[in-house]
């Protein structure tokens, strides 16, 4: 709060306005960012990063044994 002393209540009433307002934008940012994580850490999302690290996993076990084979 921004000031402590009023010399009104339309001041008191005014300024209650203003926290409850920012209060509600406060809240729709956290809900917009919640909702953007939720997108980026969704089953979709992982499984797809998954399959990349288990398809370079996989090419490192053949490639080397193909390379103990080898030499």
């Amino acid at each position: 709060m921004k000031k402590s002393e009023f010399s009104s209540f339309n001041e008191i009433d005014q300024e209650l306005k203003i926290l409850r307002l920012q209060r509600q934008v406060d809240r729709e940012q956290l809900k917009f960012h919640l909702n953007g994580l939720k997108s980026s850490v969704s089953a979709t999302t992982i499984l797809g990063s998954f399959k990349g690290v288990a398809k370079k996993l996989l090419l490192s076990i053949v490639v080397k044994k193909i390379l103990k084979k080898m030499g």
